[in-house]
């Protein structure tokens, strides 16, 4: 029988995340690992910050606005996908997203 494995999403930069400190914890304090720590905490924000616009706005999340499910890999056709009484809804919330993910790396960025 098959079983399907589900993984969190963007657990991708979480790993890349963790394996960054790993790097960090293995070499030398030198400007290597200064770079590797600004770069860990740079994904470690966006990661941070996507789940916290996950939490922000429960009922409000891009993909809720889409008229059917989107498949990677499809050809992205906005007048098919989206609704259009929901397009704007739709684009604000991607703004939204990206906005609060964005601030979040430039904070850690300038912070470190």
């Amino acid at each position: 029988m098959y079983h399907r494995i589900v993984r969190a999403r963007m657990s991708g930069w979480l790993l890349v995340t963790v394996l960054l400190l790993a790097a960090i914890a293995a070499t030398a304090p030198q400007l290597l690992p200064v770079s590797l720590y600004k770069l860990s905490l740079i994904t470690s924000a966006a990661w941070l910050a996507y789940w916290i616009d996950r939490s922000l706005f429960p009922y409000a999340r891009p993909d809720v606005f889409l008229s059917q499910p989107f498949s990677v890999g499809a050809i992205y056709c906005p007048e098919k996908v989206i609704k259009p009484e929901l397009q704007l809804a739709f684009g604000l919330a991607q703004l939204r997203r990206a906005l609060i993910i964005a601030a979040a790396m430039i904070g850690i960025a300038l912070g470190a």
